[in-house]
């Protein structure tokens, strides 16, 4: 082991230098200790792999060849001496002292938003302010408290309100989409062309006009006839519900589909929904075509009678019968 007071010298040297920089740096108020005292660390063991190295290159060839020794780590390059109250290298901050690192943003699949519901699918109305919740209204009250109305825009250009008109307790009642230029002029549903349509249909199935209740989804005429808008509907639809709720019939024909997929709650086409008896809060509902349509379209007439007849049916009716 000719060659270990070599080894010892160099590790004297590493040692010195690593005595002269904790020096310097007592000088420098010892503020860089904890960085300097990790420094040292790798300083010893640098020297420590250089010995280890030494000693090993020094065991006779055959005791290498029989057993081989692990793979030394690789020595840290040697670290040159430092002049005194040189400037040192920005240190590491103890983990205390250092900003907190930013949280990792965490990526959430997109929530797809669903599609803006129609008009019709919207939740039910709530009860009117002059009503009160659970009793039956009069229709009298409840014209009372639609008063002028002004809830949507829909006020600007109508002549006058059409509210409803037949008998309050009338057993059947036929709800339409609005008003036409002839009820706006006479504040009386179904009045116009297609109002006289309504009434030879309500006659042919053994009714008089008076014996039933008539009214609109929204109380108002658009202009140009045009559909009403969802704001219109959501604005005019608690006074619809009240009006059935005050006259209570036994079955209600939905014409077009304005009236039945604004009662419904279903945004069905009404040519899949006619003809099929639905249910409006315990009441038996017929969906079928709107006599605007059916004047447009006389072919459809045969369908609409169909959808008619059934209603005549629940009540016991046969056709041209009054009673």
């Amino acid at each position: 082991m000719s060659e270990a007071p070599e080894t010892s010298q160099e590790l004297s040297e590493v040692l010195e230098d690593l005595r002269r920089h904790l020096l310097w740096q007592e000088e420098d108020g010892g503020r860089f200790l904890q960085v300097d005292a990790r420094l040292a660390a790798e300083l010893r063991g640098a020297g420590l792999a250089r010995l280890r190295a030494q000693a090993q290159a020094a065991k006779p060839a055959s005791s290498v060849a029989a057993q081989p020794a692990p793979a030394a780590p690789q020595p840290a390059p040697a670290a040159r001496p430092m002049a005194p109250r040189a400037p040192a290298p920005e240190p590491e901050r103890p983990l205390a002292a250092r900003a907190p690192e930013a949280a990792p943003v965490r990526r959430e699949a997109p929530v797809a938003r669903p599609l803006e519901a129609p008009a019709q699918a919207r939740p039910a109305a709530g009860p009117l302010p002059g009503v009160v919740e659970g009793e039956r209204p009069t229709l009298d009250e409840i014209r009372r408290e639609l008063g002028d109305c002004r809830r949507c825009k829909l006020c600007d250009g109508r002549k006058n309100i059409v509210f409803g008109s037949g008998n309050p307790r009338a057993e059947l009642v036929f709800v339409g989409e609005g008003p036409g230029a002839d009820e706006d002029a006479q504040g009386v549903p179904f009045v116009g062309a297609a109002g006289q349509l309504l009434t030879k249909m309500i006659e042919a199935m053994g009714y008089r006009r008076d014996d039933v209740y008539i009214c609109n989804v929204v109380k108002c005429r658009p202009p140009n006839n045009r559909n009403p808008e969802p704001d219109e509907v959501t604005a005019c639809e608690p006074f619809l519900r009240a009006q059935l709720r005050a006259v209570q019939p036994k079955v209600i024909v939905a014409l077009g589909k304005f009236a039945a997929q604004t009662l419904l709650r279903d945004t069905t086409a009404i040519t899949k929904m006619r003809g099929n008896w639905r249910e409006y809060e315990g009441i038996k509902l017929m969906p079928t075509f709107h006599p605007a349509y059916l004047l447009r379209q006389p072919a459809e007439k045969k369908k609409a009678w169909e959808d008619l007849q059934q209603v005549m049916k629940f009540f016991g009716k046969q056709p041209g019968q009054r009673g």
